[in-house]
């Protein structure tokens, strides 16, 4: 990348961004997306990337942080084994947790099925300069719901309000949603991390094989892949009608964790690079009081060190 100095940071990184970047402009077939993809890289060429983006992330945390006028919403989905969780760990690696929060949505509790299915996704939403990640989200509901029906019957709808159209409308207001908070300086950023069937098997049985690893397999895990099809129907439906380019999907080849992780380090850092973030300037009256301020402690410093009168060379 020494060859492209000259480039914007955002253009330097264009090629392990643009190939997954998905803004509903044209047709999406999931099909179509290599799993296996490494953008011409091997993997110590990608670890090289992974560090310099986390070096540059940091970075522009603490000017997001500092500026406190943006904040950004980073969206992450997967199937069981994707490798959400350790891209997460590795991607902000260094990065002032102070600065961001990581929100896991699980099965809904009683208290949140009495709510709309946004309700607790919109409570957890960043505040201006922070980071939000959200491991797995809003998208479940159209996505674990729709596989599994009687999910459905339990969140207290009432019935004339289920029909076969409410997919298309949990669309159109996710979508509502993510407009509303672009609009209110939110950035979002959706990954689906892309991994095969037959990686997701390997990584089972490397779980199982492994006892550090056991305690995150469960049989659930098998049920679910044994729908594998109807869940990869319903993230093709989901790319299609919920990608705009103010919240792009990126799809991100998952077979290989580096390189999942070179993508999403790249597209955040590109997206961050984007927004001219900078440290608040100082005006003219503030530099002022820092003077006076400057002083003052210097001038207590020097009254600690002076000897006190009438103490030095007093005799009996």
């Amino acid at each position: 990348m020494g060859k492209q100095s000259s480039k914007s940071l955002a253009e330097q990184l264009e090629p392990f961004v643009a190939p997954f970047r998905y803004d509903g402009a044209n047709k999406f077939h999931l099909k179509s997306h290599d799993t296996g993809a490494k953008g011409g890289l091997d993997k110590e060429q990608g670890e090289k990337i992974i560090e310099a983006n986390r070096a540059r992330l940091a970075d522009f945390q603490e000017k997001l942080y500092a500026q406190d006028r943006w904040s950004l919403l980073l969206v992450f989905q997967g199937m069981d084994a994707a490798g959400k969780d350790s891209a997460i760990k590795s991607v902000f690696e260094g990065v002032n947790p102070q600065g961001c929060e990581v929100t896991s949505f699980k099965q809904p509790t009683s208290k949140e099925l009495d709510h709309d299915f946004l309700w607790r996704n919109m409570i957890a939403l960043p505040e201006r300069g922070r980071i939000g990640i959200f491991n797995r989200s809003h998208y479940e509901e159209c996505l674990v719901t729709r596989v599994h029906p009687d999910i459905l019957q339990k969140e207290k709808l009432p019935p004339s309000l289920i029909t076969k159209n409410i997919w298309q409308e949990r669309f159109e207001d996710i979508t509502g949603m993510e407009r509303y908070l672009a609009r209110n300086g939110t950035v979002t950023l959706k990954f689906f991390l892309n991994l095969s069937r037959d990686e997701q098997r390997k990584r089972f049985l490397d779980r199982l094989e492994q006892p550090s690893k056991n305690w995150k397999f469960s049989m659930g895990d098998v049920k679910e892949r044994a729908l594998w099809p109807r869940y990869m129907a319903a993230y093709q439906d989901i790319i299609r009608h919920t990608s705009q380019p103010y919240a792009p999907w990126h799809v991100v080849p998952a077979d290989h964790k580096w390189f999942a992780r070179v993508v999403i380090g790249s597209t955040i850092v590109s997206a961050l690079d984007k927004l001219d973030l900078h440290f608040p300037k100082v005006d003219k009256a503030d530099r002022s009081e820092f003077k006076q301020v400057r002083q003052a402690l210097l001038d207590e410093d020097k009254k600690r060190k002076k000897p006190a009168k009438g103490k030095a060379g007093k005799g009996k």
